[in-house]
């Protein structure tokens, strides 16, 4: 959970998004597709309300099960196996620094405590606005928020939405939900098919720029045994600065050493064989795919979801493992402000409609062509019309004459051309 620096708004701070990182939707279980991508008008499956996507074994609900699926490709920095990986030579200096007697501590009980999400379907849950408080570093589009999902209780208001038909993942920061209406600080939207890179130096729903689900410790995962991804961990002070895989930094402490990214392990010596099945399913995630600094907070609180189901006497149990019994993997060179990544920003070379006129509710297709682009969406679109899209079309329902603006984006930027549908 954010603490330090957030009611300044840390996330309008510089921050940077990778343009090599990798994202979609696999496992060691149950690869949800193969690689894809929306370059060029997009080459992945075009998934939809009411048609059959790679998400769709998941289970609607609150904190559903994903059926045995890890989200994102194995070798995504995620899902790394990082066993073996070297250790930092700063390692015990860094720890020291974060106070080696510090407990590690379950971020999430059965009270509600963590962070949520749900499992919906955009072909029941219609798509809807979100309110924003600033959009310039928003992917500002409809999501299928319904007056069910969960808002994190505390100051940070997440909100997790996963569209099992679509197999896009969407994320609110400082979400409310009043009167029928949804608002929130910022909104970022995951491919779970296929990784869509967000501009450089824009922030996330989470301060290192990072998509939150995936590091979280889920139920449906720890009462199976296998927890197959690193987990997202908070840092009391952090550096203005980063380090894959995170994007973005929110900076409190420019003395810290801990940048945004800095993983964890622990260690391989830990002897763990007197904890319960559940909690070993904890610990040795920790040991092989390790923890990801990902906000600003208490030291060594790992993030989970709140759900009525765990027990909290036996996660109480972890309290025993210390800063100590963790080891800092080795990081490559800090990215700052001062060296931040360029290059070519995506391009709309055409933006069509099947008809430029047309009755109230008759489906209208709009095809488009982009060059260098992660991901495309159109807006405004509500009920079963899709706001992201894969492979350059979508079909959209005009009830009134409407302009339709089209967002393609990578990590150097956007680009947006705009449609006129006149209805009769």
């Amino acid at each position: 959970m954010c603490q330090t620096g957030r009611m300044v708004d840390p996330r309008c701070l510089l921050g940077v998004a990778l343009a090599s990182a990798l994202f979609a939707c696999g496992s060691s279980h149950s690869p949800a597709s193969n690689d894809g991508g929306s370059d060029s008008g997009g080459s992945g499956s075009d998934s939809g309300p009411g048609m059959q996507s790679s998400c769709s074994t998941f289970t609607t609900g609150q904190n559903a099960s994903l059926g045995g699926t890890v989200p994102f490709p194995t070798n995504n920095a995620w899902n790394q196996d990082m066993s073996t990986a070297d250790v930092d030579p700063n390692s015990d200096a860094i720890l020291t620094y974060i106070g080696k007697d510090s407990p590690f501590h379950p971020d999430f009980d059965s009270s509600g405590d963590g962070i949520s999400y749900d499992i919906v379907d955009s072909s029941t849950t219609p798509l809807v606005t979100i309110a924003l408080d600033d959009d310039s570093e928003s992917d500002l589009m409809p999501m299928p928020f319904d007056a069910n999902a969960q808002i994190e209780g505390g100051s940070d208001s997440h909100a997790l939405v996963i569209d099992r038909a679509t197999c896009w993942l969407y994320e609110l920061f400082h979400a409310t939900y009043s009167g029928g209406t949804w608002s929130a600080a910022n909104s970022a939207v995951w491919d779970l098919e296929s990784y869509n890179s967000r501009p450089l130096t824009w922030t996330s729903a989470d301060a290192a720029g990072l998509p939150i689900m995936p590091g979280l410790v889920r139920y449906d995962e720890v009462s199976a045994g296998v927890i197959d991804h690193a987990l997202r961990v908070t840092m009391p002070a952090t550096v203005a600065a980063f380090v894959s895989p995170a994007t973005h930094y929110a900076g409190n402490d420019d003395n810290s050493p801990v940048p945004m990214g800095m993983r964890l392990r622990l260690k391989a010596s830990v002897d763990t064989s007197s904890y319960s099945p559940a909690d070993q399913a904890i610990t040795n995630a920790m040991k092989k795919y390790g923890l990801i600094v990902a906000d600003n907070g208490s030291a060594l609180f790992v993030t989970g979801t709140g759900d009525s189901r765990w027990n909290d006497d036996d996660l109480h149990k972890l309290t025993a493992l210390k800063v100590s019994d963790f080891e800092v993997l080795k990081m490559p060179a800090l990215t700052t402000k001062s060296n931040v990544p360029s290059g070519d920003m995506p391009a709309i070379s055409s933006f069509t409609a099947s008809s430029m006129t047309a009755s109230s509710g008759a489906a209208v297709t709009l095809t488009w062509s982009a060059s260098n682009s992660s991901y495309d969406f159109v807006s405004p679109s509500t009920g079963d019309d899709i706001g992201v899209a894969r492979g350059g079309t979508a079909v959209v329902h005009p009830i009134a004459t409407t302009t339709y603006t089209l967002s393609s984006t990578n990590a150097y930027g956007r680009d947006t051309k705009k449609i006129t549908i006149t209805v009769n």
